[in-house]
């Protein structure tokens, strides 16, 4: 087995948290105490999905805040926030005031471009301003120089009995340091290291280059990682996660197992070739033994660039699917790849 040119430093794994619409509050409850047993198992970070209109997370900062209260140490983000529907001010309040309460432990991750089906909801979400709203790159400038601490306003100082701050408060030491962007073109990869922020990189990338390694995902994955770097205050020290569907059956019951199969095999035929005008190129699956996953991580071109994963659950199982998986991520798979729990 060829060795990882970084040695993995820090896993984390990711989750959509699902809920029934007749009791979401399960649903909720089962992704928290999900995140308290990555913690006690010693992953260095849980990240939640975000879906809007959806059976999912909607709110994640709020979810991140609730999370903070019942943990002590695991890092907690978000893959990602789309700030599209967002107000970059305000969005930069509530990640400020969430990282204080977590004593600096929030890795919030955005991404730009329009909210998904806008044209269904633009009149619910921005019923004067639709046309004008500005979803490129500068939405997310706006939110780092705000977390940053640059001016928002030019006002500051007393009136009456109230002072005002011409800054986002609360602000937050080190917050500026940890957000990410997750990108799967070159374009964002790019912009992102340009930024100084750090880099998600997922199961889904844009197969945009028609002279490259067309349909090799790892690949042009690994581009990406290396546009970032070259463009990155950082260089090669530059972070970079990278989110693949992973799943171990070392401890799953036959059951499981077959149900783990079936849901990777009805998702590989969109892993074959780019997938609508975006060109999406999406990674298969990884099912198998830990020792099966090891082997196929350490031989993917760009895993063997990073030192830092948030393995993303699959959507639709059970509570008891995501602790067998957890158990088995932590307990096997971690350590066949040099990992060490944190304490």
């Amino acid at each position: 087995m060829p060795p990882t040119s970084r040695p993995l430093r820090k896993l984390g794994f990711l989750t959509i948290g699902l809920f029934d619409e007749a009791d979401p509050r399960r649903g909720h409850e089962s992704t928290l105490e999900i995140i308290e047993l990555g913690e006690r198992l010693g992953f260095d970070s849980a990240w939640l999905r975000h879906r809007h209109l959806q059976y999912g997370i909607s709110s994640p900062v709020a979810v991140m805040a609730a999370a903070s209260q019942r943990t002590r140490r695991i890092e907690l983000g978000t893959a990602v926030i789309p700030l599209g529907w967002e107000n970059p001010l305000r969005l930069a309040e509530d990640l400020a005031t969430v990282d204080i309460l977590s004593g600096g432990r929030i890795n919030p991750g955005i991404s730009v471009g329009p909210p998904m089906h806008f044209d269904q909801v633009k009149e619910a979400l921005y019923p004067d301003t639709a046309d004008a709203e500005d979803f490129s790159y500068e939405r997310v400038r706006r939110l780092l120089d705000f977390v940053r601490g640059r001016s928002a306003t030019g006002f500051s100082g007393v009136e009456g009995f109230e002072t005002f701050s011409d800054r986002v408060q609360p602000q937050s030491p080190g917050l500026g340091r940890r957000m990410w962007y997750g990108g799967g073109s070159l374009g964002s990869a790019r912009w992102a290291g340009e930024h100084g922020m750090n880099f998600l990189t997922s199961s889904v990338v844009k197969a945009e280059e028609a002279d490259g390694p067309e349909f090799d995902f790892a690949e042009i994955q690994l581009s990406h990682i290396r546009a970032f770097r070259a463009r990155h205050p950082d260089g090669d020290a530059a972070r970079v996660s990278q989110g693949l569907v992973v799943i171990p059956t070392d401890s799953a019951s036959a059951g499981q197992r077959e149900k783990y199969e079936a849901y990777a095999a009805e998702r590989t035929p969109r892993t074959t070739s780019p997938q609508g005008p975006a060109r999406l190129l999406f990674a298969p699956d990884l099912v198998g033994t830990s020792e099966e996953i090891a082997e196929r991580l350490h031989a993917h071109a760009a895993f063997r660039e990073v030192d830092e994963v948030a393995f993303a659950l699959p959507f639709t199982f059970e509570h008891e699917d995501y602790v067998q998986i957890l158990t088995d991520l932590a307990t096997r798979l971690g350590p066949a790849l040099g990992w060490t729990p944190t304490a």
